[in-house]
């Protein structure tokens, strides 16, 4: 009793905001799946975005007792893979014995242009790789995760695999297709114009999209290898094909000219932009400007050379029979269309998708249309 007296009930304290933090911070990393991992994954992922050109997308972690200590991306063509980044941040390297590697497409196998990361990954011991796809490449191919599995490496995946395939579409259509992937794209009136009327000799282009549309296709022009247009676009409208709307790696721009049309003074062969133009002629005398392609003239035929020079993906923004031609020949992979609520009464008719979009969303007063082959 006289225990009982002594004894001073405790004074309740207020929880503050900072112990609501704590307690959500903590309650989410005990929560944390492959799943939250690997979207981390793909996030980092998608920083390398236009500059990996024919190399896939990764993105890398490694996480210690629910912690990211370490985490990193493929920043550049032939630069260090994602999963050396992500070594290379843990500061601790005693950790990563006891540590687990989250990367959304399977570690290499093989000497390219940097050592395997599968050796990397033994090299350091860590114990536990969870990935996302299988590499479909050749040289690697199951390759890399058996090397793990042999080793006494803890594989497991695929994780989030359609989401890794979908990020990584230009990377396996190089691989799959030997080509690269295809993204036709247009602005057009609502009914359905993409060109005024012309009598054939005015200079310069007819901006149909409202300014937010505009920024938004640039922004896409830093995420593709390339931008394609047909000679006929270049004489008429003299375009610029740059960012100047958006930042990100300038694109190589390509002028479609079979017979050599483009006349030596156009802006574009000056301006001091990356250019190559594809003509017919002897494929052994091209050139770091020129591509030539054996007559007769043939899209499929430019698209492998295309790949081998480092194109992955390529935007085409050409005029009406440019696209159609690419549309005819069933070589696209994806058309974004820009609808426009103006109207044009006349014109240059737009192609004709016949087909319900993937998807669709607003920018601006403009809606963009995502379009997919069948």
């Amino acid at each position: 009793m006289i225990l009982r007296a002594a004894m001073k009930k405790p004074t309740p304290r207020r929880a503050s905001p900072l112990d609501f933090g704590l307690f959500a911070t903590a309650l989410y990393l005990r929560c944390m799946s492959h799943d939250n991992y690997m979207l981390r994954c793909l996030e980092l992922a998608r920083l390398g975005l236009g500059f990996t050109r024919t190399n896939p997308l990764v993105g890398a972690l490694v996480v210690h007792q629910d912690t990211i200590i370490g985490e990193g991306y493929h920043a550049n063509y032939g630069g260090p893979h994602a999963e050396v980044h992500a070594i290379a941040a843990v500061k601790d390297k005693a950790l990563l014995k006891t540590s687990t590697l989250y990367v959304n497409l399977e570690p290499c196998s093989h000497f390219g242009k940097t050592p395997p990361c599968s050796d990397l990954i033994l090299q350091h011991g860590i114990p536990k790789v969870v990935y996302g796809m299988e590499d479909p490449f050749d040289l690697v191919a199951g390759r890399g995760l058996n090397k793990l599995r042999e080793h006494g490496v803890e594989v497991i995946g695929p994780v989030l695999e359609k989401e890794c395939k979908t990020l990584n579409k230009r990377f396996l259509c190089g691989i799959r297709s030997r080509r690269p992937y295809i993204v036709l794209k247009w602005a057009q009136s609502t009914d359905g114009f993409m060109d005024i009327e012309r009598s054939g000799h005015e200079v310069g282009s007819y901006a149909i999209s409202g300014p937010a549309a505009q920024a938004l296709v640039h922004q896409w022009r830093t995420q593709e290898s390339a931008i394609l247009i047909g000679v006929q676009t270049a004489i008429n409208d003299r375009p610029q094909l740059n960012i100047r709307y958006a930042s990100g790696p300038q694109p190589l721009r390509i002028v479609v000219d079979p017979h050599g049309r483009l006349p030596q003074d156009h802006p574009m062969r000056h301006d001091g932009l990356p250019l190559l133009v594809i003509q017919e002629g002897d494929p052994t005398k091209s050139t770091t400007q020129v591509l030539y392609v054996a007559p007769p003239f043939d899209l499929h035929s430019l698209l492998e050379p295309l790949l081998e020079r480092g194109i992955g993906s390529i935007l085409i923004e050409g005029g009406q029979r440019t696209l159609q031609s690419w549309l005819n020949a069933n070589l696209w992979d994806e058309a974004r269309i820009l609808s426009s609520p103006i109207t044009l009464d006349k014109g240059l008719a737009a192609p004709a998708l016949n087909r319900k979009p993937t998807e669709f969303y607003s920018v601006g007063p403009d809606i963009c249309n995502i379009y997919h082959p069948e």
